[in-house]
């Protein structure tokens, strides 16, 4: 790496590769995902550069898993040690910014997260635990808005793969702008992801997908974040961006068809600029990741990647984007935007039945070969975003009652949710009933202070 290199933005790095945890040996999801990444970082210097520091990440509580997610049977059944510091990693990148110590943080963990969803059976996708939606929960029990409003989050998925856990978390909270860019689910795992998912009842147009075609590369890539994404993160003013930086769209990838580049991933973060970037996929463990997490690095401090990085196998035929892809993602970034300014009257997913909006899902647990059965309602309320009860059963967890009172929820939604809790564990039919309060903030708030950049 070039001498004299100064970030202009000072950046935090929380390391955590996770080395006594894997799948399997051969699985793509193993320990040396992050280990040659950690040579690359330290053989280059980059923690020489003034202005960039490494952190270790502090292990999150089980409690703190359980704001985000109904962990069944529970917390210490669906996850690890490694999932504590993978989900506390992104947590110490949280606190890192908000409390002002780095201007931008990259939580370099894994296990990955993003195809974790609301219920948690067991692993799908590779994930337990979804670290971003921990991480968002934390930001708003510890860092509230000084206005009392709430903490308006946007989280930009930039995984190959759709961030359908994410999708499902954040499907009826207004306050949370989720967008995924990632290969059309119709050529890719988990096959989902499509323009017309578009949120909940109460959060309509607050779930943003853009499914790629094949074969998009650098070009396609800032085409869509500059002319869609850039406009809706414009329009929606979050206080704090989150990208959720998967690696696997890299054009040596084994899993997907892209074809993005490390100097491409550094122009994209450089142009999305967001406040905290935590790791997602991956699996070209030795030509892909140690280029890119360096180029998502030197993006976040600030300094041109330009020059810097050069990964094995780059050649400009190897990322080259027919003329054809780059006319379709062009067309679809209208129709993105349209669907952001101008969301349906109505989800796409479920119907209206006895004041309650409902939709059934299968769900289907790749990793541990579970199928979930769930039908998940929302109360349709005029004045907040409405309750949610879920009702699900697996192989794994005979039938359970989860009942989610929103942070925002009015007076007497929040009435609501302990009432039908008390009244499910009369019945005697479910197994275990959660009841998530999202006003039971955690201890030690502090005041949102930060300072835009």
């Amino acid at each position: 790496m070039s001498e004299a290199l100064a970030a202009a933005r000072t950046l935090g790095v929380v390391f955590f590769p996770a080395f006594d945890w894997a799948i399997s040996p051969t699985h793509p999801e193993r320990e040396e995902r992050l280990l040659y990444t950690r040579d690359q970082l330290q053989e280059e210097g980059l923690f020489d550069i003034p202005g960039i520091s490494e952190h270790r990440p502090v292990f999150a509580t089980r409690a703190q898993l359980e704001r985000a997610q109904f962990c069944l049977p529970s917390a210490e059944a669906v996850s690890t040690e490694s999932h504590l510091a993978a989900a506390g990693g992104a947590i110490t990148a949280a606190r890192l910014v908000m409390e002002g110590k780095t201007d931008r943080a990259f939580a370099l963990v894994r296990p990955p997260g993003h195809h974790a969803m609301r219920v948690v059976h067991g692993n799908r996708g590779f994930c337990n635990i979804n670290n971003e939606a921990v991480m968002v929960e934390y930001l708003r029990d510890h860092y509230p808005h000084p206005d009392g409003r709430p903490l308006r989050v946007a989280i930009v998925d930039t995984d190959v793969h759709h961030g359908d856990g994410s999708q499902d978390i954040f499907w009826n909270d207004p306050h949370t702008l989720f967008i995924s860019l990632h290969q059309d689910g119709r050529t890719l795992y988990p096959g989902t992801g499509f323009l017309q998912e578009c949120g909940g009842p109460g959060a309509l147009g607050r779930t943003i997908n853009i499914p790629l075609p094949p074969e998009t590369s650098d070009e396609g890539y800032l085409y869509a974040v500059r002319n869609a994404v850039l406009p809706m993160l414009d329009d929606f003013r979050p206080d704090i961006v989150i990208n959720s930086a998967g690696q696997d769209n890299h054009f040596t990838d084994p899993l997907a068809n892209m074809r993005l580049s490390a100097q491409g991933y550094a122009a994209l973060t450089t142009a999305l600029n967001p406040d905290i970037a935590v790791l997602e996929g991956g699996y070209a463990i030795r030509g892909a990741l140690p280029y890119v997490n360096l180029g998502i690095c030197l993006a976040l401090a600030g300094i041109p990647a330009a020059g810097e990085i050069r990964e094995p196998g780059w050649t400009p035929g190897a990322i080259r984007q027919r003329p054809e892809v780059g006319e379709y993602i062009a067309r679809l970034c209208d129709q993105v935007l349209e669907r952001y300014f101008r969301p349906p009257a109505t989800p796409a997913e479920g119907k209206a039945e006895y004041g309650w909006w409902t939709r059934k899902k299968r769900i289907f647990y790749d990793t541990d070969m579970l199928t979930e059965h769930q039908t998940e309602s929302w109360r349709l309320c005029g004045a907040c975003s409405g309750l949610g009860r879920i009702e699900t059963e697996s192989e794994r967890v005979p039938r359970s009652l989860c009942l989610l009172v929103p942070r925002h929820a009015c007076p007497e939604c929040r009435a609501e949710g302990p009432r039908l809790a008390e009244a499910a564990r009369k019945s005697g039919r479910y197994a275990h009933v959660r009841l998530l309060d999202g006003d039971a903030a955690g201890a030690d708030r502090s005041v949102f202070a930060r300072t835009a950049s």
